[in-house]
């Protein structure tokens, strides 16, 4: 894997500093396992072959860019609590194999509807527009783009009729591409999206989703705890099985101990979960940053007594910004840090770096200077953006709306 990476870097023509988050022990009488020592042995490896690559031609001989490697114990909870994002709920609500998905569209022979096979990529004006907003932000945007283009046709007025805009479906939008020829690739794309929208929505609203993703994200900035979890999977037993797991990943992220002996398989009983899902929950306890599980093994108390210890929290909010939607507090860690790699501002001694202490890589070298003067990389899937935070109208950007 090392030596697949440095290649990469030797193709880019790029000189990397090699940053690594540091293997910690939790005491110094508690030895350092394998586990935490793969970032350390990974970017070794890197730097031992991005060493010999020096001797290309044209390789940089200073740094160009920044390298930071990381394991899943980093976060265990983005790859498995539900995001809000256009681009999220479409892969993870509706059955697409990668961005194919099935649209129906009208017969050109007068027939019953046909299937279609689309691309969700950069093609797709729209999609590039919407992918990276949240759900409740897509749906009055797509609002929005109806309304102006029947407003501004009128031969789009006469075929709608009288009806308010918001009652447009999927069918009316199929009969505009018919009545009006030369709009036809614009109202197919419109027609694509209102249709993946409505179906999310419904979803959403099917699955209870709202207040699964509020108990997700309360649980991650602990305002909600195990007697949350247990209230919840006891009065909403429709719950999918799959949302349940989920869940309960999150919770073994946050809670490791909880899993431990009887209280565990309590736990396990409650929600229901096969003999697999069970060893998945605990796997994911077992990637939980050593301090937890040592204050988890100390404990003896059973489930009806821990409910009521003191909340933990996975993440803090940001301070300095204001929730315009809901369930947009999420954030990776990882976008974290990346924007303090970018400021300069991420902690040599819990990320250090391989490449030896050149002057380089303490900022005398131009380099160096360039990399760390770079604005902040705000992610466009974070709810921090505020060209698709803030909705239409808004003075200061405050407005929660609820969806869908």
């Amino acid at each position: 894997m090392a030596n697949r990476i440095a290649t990469v870097f030797a193709s880019l023509r790029e000189f990397p500093f090699v940053r690594y988050r540091a293997a910690k022990s939790l005491d110094p009488m508690t030895m350092t396992t394998f586990r935490d020592l793969i970032p350390t042995k990974l970017a070794a490896g890197i730097w031992n072959c991005l060493v010999k690559c020096k001797s290309i031609p044209n390789f940089p001989q200073q740094e160009t860019c920044e390298l930071l490697v990381l394991d899943r114990s980093i976060d265990q909870i983005a790859p498995v609590i539900h995001e809000w994002t256009y681009d999220a709920m479409c892969h993870d609500l509706l059955n697409m194999e990668g961005n194919k998905y099935l649209h129906e569209v009208p017969s050109k022979t007068g027939g019953p509807p046909e299937k279609k096979e689309v691309l969700l990529e950069e093609h797709d004006p729209i999609w590039l527009e919407l992918r990276h907003a949240h759900i409740g932000d897509a749906n009055l945007r797509l609002h929005e783009k109806m309304t102006n283009f029947v407003s501004k046709n009128k031969a789009a007025q006469h075929q709608h009729g009288s009806r308010d805009v918001g009652e447009i479906s999927t069918r009316d939008l199929q009969k505009m591409v018919q009545a009006l020829p030369q709009y036809s690739e614009q109202i197919e794309k419109l027609s694509l999206h209102v249709e993946i929208a409505g179906k999310i929505n419904r979803i959403i609203t099917e699955q209870g989703l709202k207040e699964l993703g509020q108990l997700e994200q309360d649980l991650v900035f602990g305002d909600a705890g195990m007697k949350d979890v247990i209230k919840f999977l006891t009065t909403n037993e429709a719950v999918s099985h799959e949302n349940k797991l989920r869940l309960m990943m999150i919770l073994a992220a946050i809670y490791p101990e909880k899993f431990e002996g009887e209280k565990g398989l309590s736990l396990m009983k409650l929600a229901k979960l096969s003999t697999e899902d069970a060893n998945a929950v605990n796997n994911m306890s077992l990637l939980a940053p050593l301090s937890e599980s040592k204050k988890g093994s100390a404990s003896s108390f059973s489930l009806k007594f821990d409910i009521h210890k003191k909340k933990r929290a996975a993440r803090k909010d940001r301070c300095s910004e204001q929730e315009t939607w809901q369930l947009s507090r999420f954030y990776p860690i990882i976008e974290e840090l990346v924007e303090k790699l970018s400021l300069g501002e991420l902690s040599k001694d819990d990320y250090p770096c391989m490449n030896d202490p050149s002057p380089s890589f303490h900022g005398s070298s131009p380099a160096a200077a360039s990399i760390h003067e770079a604005p902040v990389a705000h992610s466009m899937r974070s709810r921090r953006t505020p060209t698709w935070a803030r909705p239409r109208g808004s003075d200061d950007g405050t407005l929660v709306l609820s969806y869908p």
